[in-house]
């Protein structure tokens, strides 16, 4: 996999407002710019594309200035960005009352230093907030919340319904393209099922100019699909290859970063590809400034067991002797999401709370 040179990036200019350049000095990820557009309209040439990138580092970019329903997402995560900034200025006392992982709940509050990020003990150098799918869009009981965020249930639901739509496209094609029957990824991730979904509001400030390092710890994500808005670097992914160093994924303006998590490594015994990555200070200049993100996690519904799915030629056969753990998606999201949070790591286990690092390590070496 070969990186971008200087010159190939001169035309992807980060004209964010307000936000410092990203630097062209440093090593980016050459990950493919699918269009929302053309993926809507059917172009078969962009779903082999999608496949592709499934296959080969389940990273990707997505246009969605290129289209009514793109455009509209990129509207609500506009918005949704200012409401993160003002949800993360309330007092650290009053945001860990919405703390909820004592109750193996991994929604709510996270501080900083809230998790360990390593096998070292070091920890986590950013905070976040989980907004379940199923809260917001009335399917459960809802619970407890900054006024912040009661006030912008509207906007979160337009949001949610939004990256969940596009979750679908992405699902629905990749469905059509392994030949499996019609619907069933799709089956598998209804809106209105109980599930694991959410919307993540991050935030990391700037790090010592002395002491700059990982904020959030190498890692697969646990669900199906996830859909990242960014303005300032410091997301790292590390290519397939022995030999593959980390490189940065470089923000653009209009476009999502979107990724495959475990369940679609599960659901294809390793033919899709969710890779490792992390997140460090952004370079150059961006890293004096504070970094926001704002993602949807779109995960399968709690009771589908994350196993290999039968109907498809495409998807490898098991190997003799390779044996599946039997586990729901709601089992592995609580212990992919508690099991490095301080106080658990005993518990549970730092090797046990992994993803499929191995599995596609296995595969794709």
């Amino acid at each position: 996999m070969q990186l971008q040179s200087q010159t190939d990036q001169k035309d992807i200019l980060n004209n964010f407002s307000g936000i410092p350049p990203f630097p062209d000095d440093v090593s980016t990820a050459p990950l493919l710019r699918l269009s929302s557009e053309k993926l809507l309209a059917g172009d078969p040439i962009e779903y082999k594309r999608l496949f592709q990138a499934s296959t080969d580092i389940g990273f990707f970019y997505l246009d969605l200035s290129d289209s009514e329903q793109g455009s509209a997402l990129l509207g609500d995560a506009d918005n949704l960005f200012q409401v993160g900034e003002r949800l993360f200025e309330l007092s650290l006392e009053e945001k860990k009352k919405y703390d909820l992982s004592g109750e193996n709940s991994y929604f709510g509050y996270k501080a900083q230093g809230a998790a360990v990020i390593d096998k070292q003990g070091n920890l986590d150098r950013n905070e976040f907030y989980n907004v379940s799918k199923d809260d917001i869009l009335g399917i459960s009981d809802p619970l407890p919340a900054p006024e912040t965020l009661h006030q912008n249930r509207a906007r979160l639901a337009s949001f949610m319904q939004g990256s969940h739509a596009t979750v679908t496209l992405i699902l629905d094609i990749l469905n059509d393209q392994l030949a499996l029957p019609k619907d069933t990824l799709q089956n598998l991730h209804r809106q209105q099922a109980i599930s694991g979904d959410q919307v993540r509001f991050i935030k990391a400030p700037p790090q010592p100019v002395d002491d700059r390092r990982t904020a959030m710890g190498q890692h697969t994500d646990f669900g199906s699909v996830t859909i990242l808005f960014n303005r300032l670097g410091g997301l790292q992914v590390l290519p397939p290859g022995a030999d593959a160093e980390w490189v940065y994924v470089r923000p653009l303006p209009g476009h999502a970063i979107v990724n495959l998590g475990d369940a679609m490594v599960k659901f294809t015994n390793g033919l899709f590809r969710s890779n490792i990555h992390r997140v460090v200070a952004p370079p150059g200049l961006q890293a004096r400034s504070t970094r926001y993100s704002l993602v949807y996690f779109a995960r399968p519904e709690d009771s589908v067991m994350l196993r290999r799915l039968e109907g498809s030629d495409r998807i490898p056969v098991m190997e003799d002797g390779q044996t599946e753990e039997e586990m729901n998606s709601k089992d592995w999201i609580i212990r992919r999401a508690l099991g490095h949070r301080v106080g658990r790591v005993n518990e549970i286990g730092f090797e046990k709370s992994a993803g499929t690092e191995e599995l596609s390590r296995r595969i794709k070496a």
